[in-house]
């Protein structure tokens, strides 16, 4: 048995309460490896979490945190073994099962990630749920057929999590990336992550009827949903692809078949939480290594547990830049 610090979510008639409490890993659910989780990070759906907002979390009290990585204190789980550096995304991590923003977690051996070589336990929660999910989204673009000769492709949400790495992914296999965000005072934070041209989130949110509009864009990654989808799927060229990957402005989308019937556009979904352990692993090893990004450093910010209530009021204002991660102290 071990003690440690958690960030524990209460939620009843009265409302939420955070606090940082002592747990003890005896606590903790059943799982064959036992991790001392270093690093974490917020996402979207933490914050979901972390307000008691439906859709995440079942019971409370719980703590969040959808991304881990650290090392392995315990294993009875074949080729995972005590001092190991894992990572652990996704599946049921932080929803209803205790999550990255405790020190230890204890998982099933097939949640665990080895940490791939020319990779930091940092550098993996600086990408994180988000990054990796960027990831995925230039991966099925590119099965799909995506080039950089194409022409430009769109990010949306481009200050976001996914939106940063997206644009820094994209850039550096080459596309021309024009990024799409409410922020004008960020311009200069997402050219410095490679993004060509800049464009006011106002060009694509507002609705227009028409089933078809000009074609300004060979591919897509779009990472919030509503209207704004709606548009990019109008504006993509003849056999264009978007990636799917969000729903902060909404989860639906509206439009006629013209741009599917009349174009050939693809509408790809890309969803991290349950994909098989092993494409997760062939992922990471991208990540670390062709798909590897010097700029991580542009993109994030680092609290501790102490910094967590004040983060989730962040990103569930729509006012987070990049990624934030949470560092243990121990």
């Amino acid at each position: 048995m071990t003690d440690f610090q958690a960030f524990w979510v209460e939620k009843d008639d009265d409302g939420v309460r955070h606090s940082v409490i002592t747990r003890s890993t005896d606590d903790l659910p059943a799982g064959e490896v036992l991790v001392k989780v270093q690093y974490s990070s917020l996402n979207y759906k933490d914050a979901m979490s972390a307000k008691g907002l439906p859709g995440v979390t079942r019971d409370y009290p719980h703590t969040p945190g959808i991304d881990a990585a650290g090392v392995v204190a315990e294993s009875n789980a074949a080729g995972i073994s005590e001092g190991d550096e894992v990572i652990v995304i996704g599946f049921d991590l932080g929803m209803n099962t205790a999550g990255g923003f405790g020190e230890y977690i204890r998982v099933p051996a097939g949640w665990v990630s080895p940490l791939p070589g020319g990779l930091s336990l940092r550098e993996s929660m600086v990408l994180g749920t988000a990054g990796f999910t960027a990831a995925l989204c230039l991966g099925k673009l590119e099965r799909m057929g995506a080039s950089p000769e194409d022409g430009p492709v769109i990010v949306t949400g481009a200050t976001g999590g996914v939106g940063s790495v997206a644009v820094s992914l994209l850039a550096k296999a080459g596309y021309e990336v024009h990024a799409s965000t409410g922020k004008a005072e960020k311009a200069e934070y997402l050219k410095t992550l490679g993004a060509s041209v800049v464009a006011a989130r106002d060009e694509l949110s507002e609705e227009n009827r028409r089933p078809l509009l000009k074609e300004d864009y060979a591919h897509g990654v779009d990472t919030v949903g509503g209207e704004i989808l709606t548009n990019v799927i109008k504006r993509l060229k003849y056999g264009g692809s978007v990636a799917i990957c969000g729903l902060v402005a909404s989860p639906t989308f509206t439009g006629a078949v013209f741009p599917f019937i009349l174009r050939g556009v693809n509408v790809l979904g890309i969803d991290s939480v349950e994909l098989p352990i092993e494409a997760k692993n062939a992922t990471w090893s991208r990540l670390a290594s062709d798909w590897k990004l010097d700029n991580l450093g542009v993109m994030d910010t680092e609290i501790d547990l102490g910094g967590i209530s004040a983060a989730v009021d962040t990103i569930l204002g729509g006012q987070v830049t990049g990624r934030t991660i949470v560092r243990h102290a121990s």
